[in-house]
């Protein structure tokens, strides 16, 4: 069966790579994976919405706004399994809906780190993003209280939150909504890559970056390339209040 060829195929690799003179014949084996998936940033299509889903939910699997929206007090009696569905399926929709209004870009072979932007002036709140993303399933999947906290608590906040931080230039600034990197495959400088690139961008347009950042340490990755929290906002429904940090990137001049 196809499995048993699986797990013989790992283990005579993994005997291989223990023996020094076999090494040379496991390199020359090329992959089908595209190289260049591996250094360059590329655009997420609607066909790969899926794939880039799940790494953002491994992602998001321990974070607090995730579990604030998927796991909220109402659900005790939502097996564990159902919550994880619904957490890829809610990373899903914001994956279709950027694909769609703005951009998803991923890097590293399994789409290892995946970042989905607004563009300045875009948003995904037009019925047929909605419709084709998916996003409109949500008022049908989440508990009684995910919604009350998702559609009359987070989605105002912060709307009006980032209306009020950036002010007139609300409509000409890069919104980062998420990004993430899978859990086994951090420490490689992806999320790094994908930051740059769209720096890069933003700074030829000469346009501020606005984010929400939901742990205190993603706070301290986020200055290192120049932005600035300009205030916290607390999600109150839950036992705890979660915290996110509103952070903004002056554009830097390119010249």
């Amino acid at each position: 069966s196809m499995e048993t060829t699986t797990t013989t195929m790992t283990t005579t690799s993994s005997n291989m790579t223990s023996n020094s003179s076999s090494v040379t014949l496991v390199e020359l084996k090329r992959s089908l994976v595209p190289p260049k998936w591996e250094e360059s940033v590329r655009v997420v299509g609607m066909s790969e919405c899926r794939e880039a889903a799940l790494s953002l939910a491994h992602a998001f699997a321990a974070d607090d706004y995730a579990k604030y929206l998927v796991d909220p007090g109402d659900a005790s009696d939502i097996s564990p399994e159902d919550k994880w569905k619904l957490h890829v399926d809610m990373m899903e929709y914001a994956v279709a809906a950027h694909c769609m209004k703005g951009l998803a870009t991923t890097i590293g072979p399994d789409f290892d780190s995946v970042a989905l932007w607004l563009p300045p002036g875009q948003d995904v709140d037009g019925w047929w993003t909605m419709l084709r993303s998916g996003l409109w399933r949500l008022n049908f999947q989440l508990s009684a209280e995910g919604r009350k906290r998702y559609y009359e608590e987070v989605l105002p906040l912060l709307h009006e939150t980032k209306m009020s931080v950036l002010g007139d230039r609300d409509n000409d600034a890069w919104y980062l909504v998420y990004l993430g990197t899978k859990p086994n495959s951090q420490g490689r400088g992806y999320a790094k890559r994908l930051l740059e690139n769209m720096i890069q961008r933003a700074d030829a347009e000469n346009r501020p970056m606005y984010l929400e950042s939901s742990a205190l340490a993603n706070n301290a990755y986020y200055k290192k390339f120049g932005f600035e929290v300009k205030r916290d906002v607390f999600l109150k429904r839950g036992q705890a209040p979660v915290r996110l940090s509103i952070m903004v990137r002056e554009p830097h001049s390119t010249s």
